[in-house]
């Protein structure tokens, strides 16, 4: 029955994340209706929330997802159009930025070198964990120290890399001996996700810091840290991916070799 929503998910080049998550929603919510798609309607996908945040208690972030979900399924797989549904804003977490002693003290502790050059690449680099883990060795230019990335929507953008970084890189990939195609392998595809929370939980604490460190701390204060050291705002959106690829963005007219002549702030990390 939801072929045609795998099938229209991965031709927009969905993450497996994103279609996995999409796919489980969509076959819950069908399951609560028992009704044919094409009887499908507005109502259906209202009495479905309103039971998730009543009866089941989702929280905001979680609603929102699933709406998500349901809302592409019924525009681009029935062609039916989703009235608004207003749901309650997700509660923003307090932002938590790291120096970049902090973050040399989180990378140093580390004695696993692949760890440790995750670890790197998400600080320096501004990655999600969802990103880093779906590098693959082929997105990496050493050349114009840039690493082409991929959210889980599959949307592109270019990021900056530090010299020290790329030349660690090389030596990384230099060492490996299999044929996959990601940078950080295991078997015949990426290391889990739980991996980058995993040692970015472990560094913290070995390293003594008193801050609530998680994956994304590591992106915020990728992004303070641009800022403090006179990055303009367009060129720190674009290279957290906030705003479409360097290439393709007519209203930020930048290029490429704007990018490479700004100063990284992260070489010493």
């Amino acid at each position: 029955m939801l072929d045609k929503l795998e099938s229209q998910l991965k031709t927009q080049n969905f993450s497996q994340k994103t279609i996995d998550s999409y796919m489980l929603h969509n076959q819950q919510f069908l399951k609560f209706v028992n009704k044919e798609p094409d009887k499908l309607d507005d109502n259906d996908l209202k009495n479905y929330l309103n039971y998730l945040g009543n009866e089941k208690k989702y929280k905001p972030r979680s609603l929102n997802l699933t709406f998500a979900a349901l809302k592409f399924y019924f525009s681009n797989v029935l062609n039916k159009k989703v009235s608004d549904v207003k749901l309650q804003k997700p509660e923003k977490k307090s932002q938590v930025n790291l120096t970049k002693e902090e973050l040399k003290s989180l990378v140093n502790v580390l004695e696993n070198s692949k760890h440790k050059l995750l670890l790197k690449l998400m600080a320096s680099s501004g990655l999600k964990a969802g990103e880093v883990i779906t590098v693959k060795i082929s997105d990496i230019n050493f050349e114009q120290k840039l690493l082409k990335v991929k959210n889980e929507k599959g949307k592109e953008h270019l990021t900056i890399i530090s010299d020290k970084t790329a030349s660690e890189l090389k030596d990384f990939i230099g060492k490996r001996k299999d044929a996959n195609p990601y940078l950080f392998a295991i078997k015949d595809r990426h290391v889990s996700i739980k991996l980058p929370q995993k040692i970015i939980k472990a560094a913290a604490k070995k390293a003594n810091i008193n801050k609530k460190v998680f994956c994304h701390a590591l992106r915020s204060s990728f992004s303070n840290i641009l800022s403090n050291n006179g990055y303009a705002t367009r060129y720190v959106k674009l290279l957290l991916g906030n705003h479409n690829s360097l290439i393709e963005d007519p209203y930020t007219k930048l290029s490429i070799d704007e990018i490479k002549k700004l100063k990284n702030p992260f070489e010493d990390i």
